[in-house]
């Protein structure tokens, strides 16, 4: 059975079976058969090494494989403990560990690193980390179109990015945010140079909720819209799809150049099974929001009324329609590397033929 757990991955490594040459003297075949079924433990290797067999065809060890979350389990992420839950990664030969980052940014940083196998993250930062040489690649696109909006409060007469002009807008201090609403305010009209912005950090909900500022950029409209609407303060959100921004995937799995090279028949493996579990997230929302629920954080406790609209809205971001869960359109990527070279969020010249690979 596929294990999930927040804890450091530790590599086993398990000695070759010794053959036994009293056995083969004193025992007859049909009962060293047997000796070799019970008593001879399965050899493995590193993470990137094959599972051996004994003789006798005994059932190969599970290899075990780390993934990082981009942040703490939320709704989004229940194809992963569906996947383990149903077993489609013991089907698969896999034991996965799952690990939650301490920063939101970890995730790209530890899987370049080789700290894990496999890391959530997003298209873009894919993007640029290749322009700084960093050797990571997308495996799959789980996300396939923005989840963060531009956000007003419903009452606030804005109905439109162009005339956020002049005004003060929240961003949690990430150049990719600002110059997502710069195009928006600039696509709609407006004048982006007399935009106010104010750096809220993670503090993106008050922020609007207390009228601090007019507009928020960096919330998601399967998160902070939910809550901030909960709270009774619905908001206005504006598609960065609709003024400017590429349709880029909100979220991707991602792997290190050198982990594609060792481990790239594991990875797939992955991929299967994450398909799979994606399937069952489709047909049985209820039962997966349930099967998440369970592995929810003490640190980070889920509204089930917010995770069950979580869902709803992300099932239809998440569908590859008659590709597989995960494809990646290689036109996509062309498109966001183009728009974040031309709003000089990329340091280097990035190869997009290299920054993905589709299973």
């Amino acid at each position: 059975m596929t294990t999930i757990r927040y804890t450091r991955y530790l590599h086993n490594t398990i000695s070759k079976p010794a053959m036994l040459l009293s056995a083969l003297v004193l025992c007859m075949l049909p009962v060293l058969a047997g000796c070799a079924n019970t008593n001879n433990p399965a050899a493995s290797g590193s993470s990137a090494g094959t599972t051996a067999t004994s003789e006798a065809g005994t059932k190969s060890a599970a290899q075990k494989l780390t993934i990082m979350l981009d942040w703490y389990p939320n709704a989004v992420h229940s194809f992963l403990y569906a996947a383990e839950a149903e077993g489609y990664f013991a089907e698969e030969g896999l034991e996965v560990e799952i690990q939650m980052p301490a920063d939101t940014n970890d995730a790209l940083k530890l899987v370049a690193a080789g700290k894990v196998d496999l890391a959530l993250s997003y298209q873009p930062q894919v993007l640029m980390a290749r322009g700084e040489q960093i050797p990571v690649k997308s495996i799959a696109a789980l996300v396939r179109h923005p989840l963060n909006h531009l956000m007003v409060a419903a009452d606030s007469g804005i109905n439109r990015p162009g005339e956020l002009s002049g005004k003060q807008a929240g961003y949690s201090s990430v150049p990719l945010y600002e110059a997502m609403l710069n195009t928006m305010v600039k696509s709609d009209g407006g004048d982006p140079s007399s935009l106010k912005l104010v750096d809220v950090g993670f503090e993106l909900i008050p922020a609007l909720s207390t009228g601090r500022v007019d507009g928020i950029m960096g919330g998601f409209i399967n998160h902070e819209q939910l809550i901030l609407e909960q709270q009774g303060y619905p908001v206005r959100s504006f598609n960065p799809v609709d003024y400017g921004v590429p349709d880029y995937y909100e979220l991707v799995l991602v792997a290190s150049e050198q982990g594609l090279q060792d481990s790239q028949g594991f990875y797939h493996k992955f991929v299967e099974a994450i398909r799979q579990g994606q399937q069952y997230v489709t047909g049985h929302p209820d039962e997966a929001l349930k099967l998440l629920l369970a592995h929810q954080e003490d640190t980070a406790p889920l509204d089930e009324a917010i995770e069950q609209r979580s869902l709803e809205i992300l099932l239809p971001l998440m569908d590859a329609g008659s590709q597989p869960f995960g494809y990646q359109d290689s036109a996509s990527w062309e498109k966001v590397n183009q728009w974040l070279s031309e709003n000089g969020l990329l340091t280097g010249e990035v190869d997009v033929k290299n920054a993905f690979i589709n299973f």
